[in-house]
């Protein structure tokens, strides 16, 4: 492809569903590397910072530069050992896993129907992206399903795209429907055949074998008809059509196995495997659009279009046109044009720009229907990445994400599971135990999901440790999501996670406390995990703007601050390898991190912010588009500031022969540099700056007629007058004579 860039990879393929059993080698080299990274950071506390401070000079300045090195020095250590014990903890869940046989899954749900409703938030995503998702829920070997996209676009005025997006539901439904009444009506015979027949013959089994190989040529074809543009349709048409192909032929194959060995298959077990068939091609997708309703939240955050949605649920509504739009009212009265919303045990959240392998449904439902698993709210397989990326900071992000797949692994070895919001499956009944409920404008809005912050699932992961629930990383590979492909769209995206973790802080110290009184033993390192997954960023990101811009005292260096960090990258480095990467990425790594810092710093300053003024910071979503997003002029300027300071402190401490910090400066402008123009590029990095400096010419053009935002036809003035009364400010936007 002409727009790949030099220094990705071509590889498409994901790794394996299942992760590798560790070694005990590889167990007890993390383990010695642990104990490495204690022991040096021990003995540069005592052999340098202790010895300076009672035989150095004594003075005040050169104590303070002793204290704060050390501190930022214990800092960016703690971050690097919680990077191992997490680590450590992941090993040993992939060393204990085991898969639970497909034919129980099947005889599980064959008898368990709980219904799941897969929501699907969607802002201004392209329409094929948002169809992939879709589809790959609709997919999904699940027998009671409704997958609902939650479409957050403004309602009017329509456009082609939000159009095209409305009808994405209706054609897939049309799209499955000749698989699903062939399967149906199959199982339907199937069943009136054998009601009173105990066993099945030969050519019920045949027949069997037949439809699964016919659901083989029809996803074949699917596939050979999908149009490929870029890696994630790759990944689609090979992950979610083929695959399926390829697990149904080989049923189809033992299937006819069977019958040439004369051996016989029991009745439920042929009504199991034909109930897959229909569970797999019944599609039931929904479109629904919030903001066409007056007496819901409109406010611009993924958490409210999901809330909005969540609140419905299990109501029979009435539509009231009101002056300003549509009231939905709560009704017992059935009418065709009602707004019905049915209920379901689970809830599934999806990214509108992830896809789900077949058996994410099953697999993580029957895990919350354990018997053990009763108080485990939300489960999920943090997402991977799509390999094969066009350009070379969408492969290193992708190789970020694949990492902290592993480490969310870890988390869950302490019970520190966080909710990542891409994807999860989530008991119902645990949002309704930490719903908070407010009227808006005389509406009732419920708040499942928290929207204080932009990290939602952060903070929700925290109200419902509160409540006594628990959450869950299945370890597997099951699902995966798009990594912003420029540095414009991840700056939006890494600003964002950024943000909000040190304004969740006192909820966990609630979580803390609550568990005491109540007896319930919460061990240090859930404490410690859960405290550096909130506030690593901000502590990293200051400790590490520290070490690059202050000229502290040449005899605070030492080799050992080094011996203790090398431990991390070389875990690290390992890990990427692991994933498919290279060694060498754990230098890309740094860098990329470096040009990131403006970025991380703003995110921890708007939570300071939002801390002292009590307002919200605005949910700023991550683009899902094929066009490149411009970069605010700050964070292009930032990083060259970075390279060029980094420079400078080589020439000064050359001068004053201060070697370790001039090799230490050295390394930081090389590696920047290259992130510079490996991750946004020369040409790029000038448009950005460009469009800064002549930004403030342009103005930004307002609709006139404000009732258009709200809804298609100008409202009658006597319906104002009716609805809102005398009311000075409202009623001049309808524009009524006096």
């Amino acid at each position: 492809n002409s727009n790949r860039q030099w220094g990705t990879e071509k590889r498409t393929a994901p790794l394996d569903i299942l992760h590798d059993k560790p070694s005990t080698r590889k167990l007890t080299l993390n383990r010695l590397a642990i104990m490495a990274t204690v022991f040096f950071w021990l003995s540069y506390i005592f052999s340098i910072i202790v010895r300076q401070l009672i035989e150095g000079p004594g003075n005040y300045s050169f104590t303070m530069e002793a204290f704060s090195y050390s501190l930022v020095v214990t800092f960016l250590t703690f971050s690097s050992l919680i990077y191992l014990v997490t680590r450590q903890g992941a090993l040993e869940r992939f060393s204990k896993h085991s898969r639970v046989p497909r034919a129980i899954l099947d005889q599980h749900f064959h008898n368990h129907k709980a219904g799941i409703t897969v929501l699907v938030p969607s802002y201004n995503e392209e329409t094929e992206v948002i169809r992939k998702t879709l589809l790959s829920a609709a997919l999904q070997e699940y027998p009671n399903m409704k997958v609902v996209l939650l479409v957050d676009d403004k309602p009017y005025p329509s456009n082609p795209k939000l159009e095209a997006t409305r009808k994405i539901g209706r054609d897939i439904e049309l799209f499955l429907a000749k698989p699903y009444g062939r399967f149906n009506q199959a199982l339907a015979d199937f069943k009136r055949k054998h009601t009173s027949r105990k066993t099945v013959t030969k050519r019920t089994i045949q027949e069997l074998a037949n439809n699964y190989i016919w659901a083989v040529k029809w996803l074949n074809q699917m596939a050979f008809h999908e149009k490929i543009e870029d890696h994630v349709d790759v990944f689609f048409v090979e992950q979610v059509y083929r695959e399926l192909a390829k697990d149904l032929e080989l049923i189809a194959k033992a299937l006819k196995m069977s019958i040439d060995s004369n051996e016989s298959i029991s009745k439920a077990r042929i009504e199991q495997l034909s109930q897959r068939l229909v569970s797999i091609f019944k599609a039931k997708v929904e479109v629904f659009e919030r903001k066409k309703y007056l007496s819901l939240s409109h406010e611009s955050n993924k958490a409210m279009n999901l809330n909005a949605y969540i609140g419905l649920m299990g109501g029979m509504y009435r539509k009231h046109i009101t002056a300003d739009g549509v009231i939905l009212v709560p009704t017992q009265t059935e009418h065709k044009d009602n707004l019905v919303v049915s209920d379901s045990e689970y809830l599934l959240t999806l990214d509108a720009d992830s896809i789900l392998l077949r058996e994410y449904c099953l697999r993580l439902v029957y895990l919350l229907e354990e018997p053990q698993n009763a108080r485990v709210a939300v489960t999920q397989t943090p997402y991977s990445s799509f390999r094969g990326a066009y350009s070379r900071i969408e492969r290193l992000a992708g190789a970020t994400t694949d990492i902290q797949h592993i480490l969310h692994q870890g988390m869950t070895y302490y019970g520190a599971t966080f909710w990542v919001g891409a994807n999860a499956v989530i008991r119902k009944s645990a949002l309704e135990d930490i719903v908070e409920t407010e009227y808006v404008n005389g509406f009732k809005v419920n708040r499942y999901i928290q929207d204080r912050t932009v990290i939602e699932d952060t903070e929700s992961s925290v109200d419902l440790a509160l409540h006594g629930w628990k959450l869950v990383n299945y370890p597997e590979r099951l699902s995966y999501s798009a990594t912003p492909p420029d540095f414009g769209s991840l700056v939006v995206q890494r600003r964002r996670w950024a943000n909000g973790g040190l304004l969740i802080l006192p909820k966990l110290f609630s979580v803390i406390k609550q568990r005491k009184l109540q007896n319930e033993p919460i061990s240090q390192f859930e404490i410690v995990l859960r405290l550096n997954y909130m506030a690593s960023i901000a502590w990293a990101t200051v400790g590490l703007i520290f070490l690059l811009a202050y000229p502290y005292d040449g005899r605070l260096l030492s080799p050992l601050v080094l011996l203790s960090a090398l431990p991390y990258f070389l875990a690290m480095a390992s890990d990427l390898k692991y994933c498919g990467y290279r060694y060498s990425d754990i230098l890309r790594i740094y860098g990329f991190n470096l040009i990131l810092l403006p970025v991380n710093l703003a995110g921890v300053f708007k939570s300071i912010e939002q801390a002292l003024t009590g307002k919200k910071i605005p949910f700023a979503r991550t683009p899902k588009v094929k066009d490149r997003t411009p970069t605010a002029m700050m964070y292009v300027v930032v990083p060259l500031l970075i390279v060029g300071f980094s420079i400078l402190t080589v020439w000064r401490n050359v001068e004053t022969a201060n070697w370790g910090n001039a090799i230490f400066a050295g390394f930081n402008a090389f590696v920047a540099t290259w992130a510079l123009m490996a991750y946004i590029g020369i040409g790029n990095l000038m448009a950005d700056i460009w469009l800064g400096l002549t930004d403030w010419l342009y103005v930004e053009s307002k609709p006139q007629n404000l009732q258009s935002l709200i809804t298609e036809e100008p409202i009658p003035q006597w319906q104002a007058i009716l609805y809102h009364g005398n009311d000075k400010e409202i009623l001049p936007r309808y524009a009524i004579e006096k």
